[in-house]
Formats: C-alpha cells, structure tokens, sequence
C-alpha cells in the first residue's frame, strides 16, 4: 500500500513528483492546506475548530492539525493509499501520525526524501509559477507553459507567489533545518526513509522513483 510522505526543502521538487505519482497511482494527494479548506467547506467539527484560529489569524495547535489529519486519512479514497505533503514538520506531529495512522489501519510506508543544494533552490524558488486556480506548478526555465502565463491544465493564470523570492527562501530554509531536517533521522530510524537526488530532471527521477512505488504498493 502507498501512504506516502514527502519531505524535503522549499524547490527541492516534491510538488512536480506529487502530481506524477498521484496521477500514475490514482491516491489522493493531501496538504495541511488543502485539508483545512476541505473540512472548513464541509463543515466539519473539526473544520469549524480550525477556522475559529484560522479566522482569528492564529496557527492551527497541533492537536486540532491531528485531529484532521485523523479525519481525512479515515475516508474512503486514502483506503488504497495516500501521499502527504507539508506533514508532519515536527518530531511531535509524527509521532502522533504514527500512532495515529497505525490506529486507522493505514501506516505509512514510504517516506521520500528530495534532496537539493541551496543555489539551486534559489534558482528553482525564484523562477517558480503556479496556477491562481488549479496550484498546478510551473517553472520559467525548465516547466514552461505551452502558452506563456497560462495553465496547461485548467487555462487559470500563472502568478509568482509572494514567498518565492530569495529573502523568504532562506527564512524558510533555516526553519526547515531547524524544525523539520530531524524528522529525517525519526524515519530512518524505523526503515521508511528513502532519500532521492533532486537536482535529477523531473521525468528521470520520476522513472527512478516508479520502481520503487511499485514495490511498495504491492507490499
């Protein structure tokens, strides 16, 4: 079974690798973000606690974060796999993930590990776009749009978000090595962890990566 978790500093590729695999493996595709949206749209319990910190513009604690993590990862499309993005960040977040997860029947079994030097983050991170409507990443270098500022995919416009500069970039890589870099050694410790060269082009690395979601899936 595929319950994945991506890892890996801002522009190292984990979001061009997501969509391949959960494209290739048909799993459902879940960041915190998209989490909150979805259960503060549907109104859940939980939903509705998040937004009560969301709207007060306070962080989400890690219990409520938990709590919804439990709740998306119990629904039907993650009952064949699931691949996380953006969680956990901390050492505390995955151990109740783990807990969490195996209480569900739904452990993870992979965690992918995309490593990147720091000048090439920047050259990634700075020329990175996405979609204003559909997040779909593009790159003006190396991931060009088959019209210029349009979607391939949804035809939404493409913007540079407001962090996707150098100033943000290294702000987030300090806290990515402070907070987030130790879970590495958490995962490697129980066998899950499997780190891939990110500076590899897009389908090369995906090619690399088919195998060994193929292995695991039929675990």
């Amino acid at each position: 079974m595929l319950n994945i978790i991506l890892m890996g500093p801002p522009g190292a590729g984990k979001g061009t690798q997501a969509m391949k695999i959960i494209a290739k493996y048909q799993i459902p595709h879940i960041s915190t973000g998209d989490m909150f949206r979805e259960a503060i749209a549907e109104g859940t319990p939980m939903g509705k606690t998040a937004a009560g910190f969301i709207n007060a513009g306070n962080l989400v604690p890690d219990d409520v974060t938990i709590a919804l993590v439990r709740e998306r990862l119990s629904k039907p499309d993650c009952a064949h796999g699931y691949l996380l993005d953006g969680f956990p960040r901390t050492i505390p977040q995955a151990e109740a993930l783990d807990t969490l997860a195996k209480e569900i029947k739904r452990p993870i079994t992979l965690v992918i590990d995309f490593e990147c030097a720091r000048p090439e983050l920047i050259r990634r991170i700075s020329g990175r776009r996405v979609c204003a409507v559909c997040g779909a990443p593009y790159h003006v270098d190396t991931l060009k749009p088959k019209v210029e500022g349009i979607c391939d995919l949804c035809g939404g416009k493409l913007i540079q978000r407001k962090d996707d500069n150098v100033e943000s970039l290294i702000v987030r890589l300090e806290a990515y090595e402070s907070k987030t870099k130790p879970l590495l050694e958490f995962y490697k410790k129980r066998k899950l962890l499997v780190s891939v060269d990110g500076l590899k082009g897009v389908d090369v690395l995906f090619q690399e990566l088919v195998p060994l979601l193929d292995r695991i899936g039929t675990k």
